[in-house]
C-alpha cells in the first residue's frame, strides 16, 4: 500500500497533526520566533497547505492553501533548499501579496524543506527570528536539521495505519509510543 503523505492524510491523523504543531511549536521556540508554520504540499494539485500554525494566523490558516510556486516556501518547496532572508522588502522572491493574505507580513524569516529520503514533503517556516537567529548559517543548518528530523517523523507517524482492528481500539501502543519517542527527541533538540 503507497504510503499516503498528502496534507489530506496528515489532517485526518490526529497523531500527524499533534507532531506537526510540536514541530512549529517547537521551531518558533528554538529561534524565538513571531510565528512559524508547516506547509504540505499537495503534488496532483501543484499546492502548498498549512497543516500547522504557532503564533499569529494559528487560529485560522490551517488547511490554507497556496500555489507551490509562489512566495518563498514555495522557492523552498521546488528548490529543496533551505534559505533565510533578513530583509524581506528587498527580496524578489518574497510574495507580499500573499503574506498580507494571511494577515501577518513578516519582516524576515527562515525556510527549509521537510525531505525525506530524496523528496519533498512540505517546508518548515519560523517567521521573525529573533536578531542572533538571522543570517546565521548554523542556525539555518540547525533549522534544516530539524526539518529533516520532522519529516521523519512525519514520514513514520503516517505509514503506521493502524489495521482495522487496532482502529476499533484506538491508537496502538506501539504506534503511540514510538510517536511519544520521536516528539521527544523532536523537542531535545531545544536543549
Amino acid at each position: 500500500m503507497p504510503l499516503d503523505l498528502q496534507p489530506a492524510a496528515a489532517s485526518r491523523d490526529p497523531l500527524a497533526s499533534e507532531l506537526l504543531q510540536s514541530v512549529v511549536d517547537v521551531a518558533r521556540a528554538i529561534f524565538g520566533a513571531q510565528a512559524s508554520s508547516v506547509f504540505l504540499l499537495e503534488e496532483e494539485a501543484g499546492e502548498l497547505v498549512f497543516q500547522a500554525v504557532s503564533g499569529q494566523g494559528e487560529d485560522f490558516l490551517i488547511g490554507r492553501r497556496f500555489p507551490a510556486g509562489r512566495g518563498i516556501a514555495g522557492w523552498v518547496a521546488l528548490s529543496g533548499e533551505p534559505m533565510v532572508v533578513d530583509d524581506l522588502t528587498a527580496h524578489s522572491s518574497f510574495d507580499r501579496t500573499l503574506a498580507e493574505s494571511t494577515e501577518y507580513v513578516p519582516n524576515a524569516l527562515m525556510a527549509a524543506p521537510l525531505v525525506h529520503d530524496g523528496r519533498v514533503l512540505g517546508v518548515l517556516e519560523v517567521l521573525d527570528p529573533a536578531e542572533q537567529a538571522r543570517a546565521s548559517l548554523p542556525e539555518l543548518d540547525l533549522l534544516a536539521l530539524f526539518a529533516r528530523q520532522a519529516a521523519t517523523a512525519l514520514r513514520f507517524v503516517l505509514r503506521q495505519q493502524p489495521t482495522a482492528d487496532e482502529a476499533d481500539l484506538g491508537l496502538p501502543s506501539r504506534r503511540r509510543a514510538e510517536a511519544s519517542r520521536l516528539l521527544s527527541e523532536l523537542g531535545s533538540l531545544l536543549g
